[in-house]
């Protein structure tokens, strides 16, 4: 029975810190299926580097010896994630390489000397070779159902009842306990004195480094590494950024003065429509700056927000004046499923700031969800989605794509500079003519027509069933 507990729970560890590994380098690189591709790709390393050590040393040394350094060692690896992680994440950059080459710093190792712990626990049971097939598959079934409960408790509970941090600090503690406790179960002579202190002073410098190495984070969200900075330039101003991008900047007594230029085009987007009330679904609440906007310069507009993270409205409640009322409905789903769930033209404008970098949800870039979008607006009415892309914009020409499949009229907004790197492009689709929107050139500048049609050239439309938007926006 110990021998299935200590394969179950060591692989349990190292998927939680697989999970946690998501959150825990989302400032840093963002979170995007290329993160989750670079994570699982280096976990996965580890546990083959890690088993087949495990089996070698195993046939060389006692593995009664073994499990009970190897677990504590895990432990201490799973703390020293944290203070590396805190000082190499800022220096690394944001493609590919750096997410995995992040991902192998902190946790390759932890992973590794976890996993070596079944194979070892395996030459312990392998007293019977006729009995090799029951004593692997049963310690290949407790692995795989440690795996699940980490998976599983981690993203559905441990996630959303603690900081990741704490977290990864008590895993460390368990296997340290526990490695400690199968070390004298098993030991035939008790360490000496000065190899006890030595072991005991490691994990006490270890942990309370992993204690005291900060996050940059001011709130973790189920979804989100949340910082609200104040705008030196103005006791006013709070900037609000979500992972390792700048999201929105807020007036607390000012709503409607706005810094970003996208949600100033945004605004010229929504004045195509005249100066009187209007009714809008915004997909994605962020920072509420352009609902707030609309509410203090369009007295009696109705402002939809889907905001599918229930803390991120919280903390906007809490900090950046969001006042949610019978005008400003906020309605914590998906976007994608309230639009399903709207009546047919019940919006004059469809505003799209769901898109932060390489954290886009693709499922709402499709044919599909533009689609019910466009069923949504009232005739006349205008969709506007703000993308941030850079390089060779393939992602920008995808999206346009997209919505030139569906809409009639089609123009995107470009940076009023070019630039060879990220940068925010502002797409306007509607099935009435676009000539009356007028963008001032501080802001950007409209492209339509042919030089739209040449922009966007061959670009594939996106679809459920073809979104590669995650390898559009690094290629």
């Amino acid at each position: 029975m110990l021998a299935v507990v200590i394969v179950f729970c060591t692989s349990a560890a190292v998927l939680v810190l697989e999970i946690l590994a998501g959150r825990l380098l989302a400032p840093y690189v963002g979170v995007s299926l290329e993160t989750y591709t670079g994570i699982i790709g280096t976990v996965l390393a580890a546990i083959a580097v890690g088993t087949a050590a495990g089996g070698r040393l195993a046939d060389r040394i006692d593995p009664r010896r073994l499990l009970g350094p190897t677990l504590i060692a895990g432990g201490i690896l799973a703390w020293v994630s944290l203070p590396l992680l805190t000082w190499m994440g800022p220096t690394v950059g944001r493609g590919a390489d750096s997410i995995v080459v992040l991902t192998a710093v902190a946790f390759f190792l932890p992973a590794a000397v976890l996993s070596a712990a079944s194979p070892m626990v395996a030459k312990l049971r392998l007293s019977d070779l006729g009995q090799t097939g029951a004593v692997v598959g049963g310690l290949s079934a407790a692995g795989t159902a440690g795996a699940l409960v980490g998976t599983f408790g981690t993203g559905f509970i441990l996630l959303a009842a603690l900081p990741t941090r704490p977290i990864v600090l008590a895993i460390g503690a368990s296997l340290v306990v526990g490695g400690t406790a199968l070390w004298f179960r098993f030991a035939t002579t008790m360490p000496s004195m000065r190899t006890a202190t030595v072991l005991l002073a490691l994990v006490v410098a270890t942990a309370g480094t992993a204690a005291t190495a900060t996050s940059v984070c001011q709130w973790e969200t189920a979804y989100y590494c949340v910082t609200i900075e104040h705008d030196p330039t103005d006791p006013d101003g709070r900037i609000l950024q979500l992972d390792d991008m700048r999201h929105s900047h807020v007036h607390l007594t000012d709503p409607a003065q706005l810094d970003f230029r996208y949600v100033r085009v945004f605004a010229q987007v929504a004045d195509r429509h005249g100066t009187g009330a209007l009714s809008v679904f915004h997909v994605g609440g962020g920072g509420f700056t352009f609902p707030r906007y609309l509410e203090a310069t369009r007295p009696g507009s109705t402002n939809v927000v889907a905001e599918i993270d229930t803390e991120l409205v919280e903390i906007a409640e809490a900090h950046l004046d969001l006042r949610p009322s019978d005008d400003l409905v906020v309605e914590t789903v998906d976007a994608r499923g309230a639009l399903v769930d709207a009546d047919d033209g019940v919006f004059d404008v469809v505003v799209g700031d769901a898109f932060g970098g390489m954290s886009v949800p693709w499922h709402l870039t499709t044919r599909e969800v533009v689609a019910e979008i466009r069923r949504v607006l009232s005739p006349g009415g205008t969709y506007v989605v703000n993308v941030i892309d850079r390089n060779e914009r393939h992602f920008v020409r995808a999206k346009a794509a997209t919505l030139i499949d569906q809409f009639d009229h089609v123009a995107i907004i470009f940076p009023p500079v070019a630039t060879a790197h990220s940068a925010n492009y502002v797409l306007v689709a509607s099935d009435a003519p676009l000539e009356d929107l007028v963008i001032d050139p501080e802001d950007g500048r409209k492209v339509t027509g042919a030089e739209l049609e040449e922009f966007v050239g061959g670009a594939r439309v996106l679809t459920d069933g073809f979104a590669p938007v995650d390898q559009l926006i690094s290629r």
